[in-house]
């Protein structure tokens, strides 16, 4: 049977006040119900010995577990009534972080994509160390990288005060990343909630490789991003990502001053700040034209060999993704939209929902 189309709707955002001024839908090919109620239901109607009877008690049994499942699913209108005033509360510390720091903004939303690789979108990569676990803040990919906990600390406070008790970290994470996009210039989209916290953190988890670090080959990265289940141009144009914020001196040192695919100006340019043998914690902009503004110019960098990390510039280098590169610097609109719907999935990942975990009372610690 061919999959019906459902629409999603994306919103956009004024990157001044923050308000939506308008719409953009996105279609997506799904299964209306699932393949199991597709298949049972026609192959046992099929039979010539299967009763009426038992065929209405397949279909409720089945229509339970429709139900059952579709009420974990996560939905954008979650705390529509539990707490409705979540989204502006969370949109106006967002906005006054990154008025004070426009970094910030790029460190929420790293910190939703380092959240949502290890163990799903769940909050864990928030928590301190405990006696009886390890957190993941110190993580190599983390560890002095990773930033915005005491942003999602102050909206957590803030949310605490008009709804206790309702709203997850993991879910606001998710709303911070959105917010940040949109109060730099970029596309926003609907942010589907319900997610749940997790009552551990591994730091082996974290630091099993499943976080594409930026020596990453382009083959590491399509298997990194699959085992997410991320398609090669979702892993594409979440890099984009990196049109804002800065990487340290320690992640890109090997690339310019050891690789040849670098234009040579810019790479005297960066060894300026990122010396051989000091300064690991320096910091340059991932995109050298506009690090504060979410546009596609990173994508125009790789084209031009300029880009920071060796990570980003294999996306460009003769390989499969380079039409996708060659795309995205030419089409802004469709790097905004692509970007706003593989946020939505990565936002997928792994959700705990129902009774699993817990919503925390601070982020940092689980509840007593």
């Amino acid at each position: 049977m061919p999959a019906p189309n459902t629409s999603q709707e994306v919103s956009i955002y004024s990157p001044e006040d923050g308000l939506v001024f308008s719409t953009r839908s996105f279609t997506k090919k799904t299964n209306s119900l699932p393949s199991v109620f597709l298949t049972v239901i026609p192959s046992a109607m099929a039979s010539s010995s299967f009763s009426s009877s038992s065929t209405a008690t397949i279909a409720f049994v089945l229509l339970l577990v429709i139900l059952g499942s579709s009420s974990a699913q996560l939905s954008t209108k979650f705390y529509s009534k539990t707490c409705p005033k979540l989204l502006t509360t969370v949109q106006s510390v967002v906005k006054s972080a990154v008025s004070k720091e426009k970094r910030m903004g790029a460190s929420l939303l790293r910190l939703h994509f380092h959240d949502c690789f290890v163990n799903g979108c769940d909050g864990s990569i928030l928590l301190d160390d405990t006696s009886s676990f390890t957190g993941e803040k110190t993580a190599g990919p983390n560890n002095r990288s990773v930033r915005g906990y005491n942003v999602i600390d102050d909206i957590k406070s803030e949310v605490e005060d008009a709804c206790p008790g309702v709203v997850s970290c993991a879910d606001i994470v998710a709303i911070a990343a959105r917010d940040s996009v949109v109060l730099l210039g970029g596309p926003g989209w609907d942010v589907k909630l319900g997610r749940r916290d997790s009552k551990t953190a591994s730091l082996k988890a974290a630091n099993s490789g499943i976080i594409p670090p930026p020596t990453s080959t382009l083959s590491n990265l399509v298997n990194r991003f699959q085992a997410k289940g991320l398609s090669t141009k979702d892993m594409v144009v979440l890099s984009g990502s990196h049109t804002i914020g800065q990487a340290r001196c320690v992640s890109f040192r090997a690339r310019i001053y050891s690789e040849t695919n670098i234009d040579s100006s810019f790479a005297k340019t960066r060894q300026g700040s990122c010396p051989r043998t000091s300064g690991d914690n320096n910091l340059a902009p991932l995109d050298v034209q506009s690090a504060t503004v979410f546009d596609n110019k990173y994508y125009k960098n790789l084209i031009n060999q300029k880009g920071l990390l060796h990570s980003d510039q294999v996306l460009h280098n003769g390989g499969s993704t380079d039409s996708l590169v060659e795309k995205y610097s030419k089409d802004s609109d469709s790097f905004d939209s692509d970007f706003a719907a593989a946020m939505i999935k990565m936002g997928d990942i792994s959700p705990l929902t129902g009774s699993s975990g817990e919503i925390r009372k601070k982020c940092r610690k689980v509840n007593s």
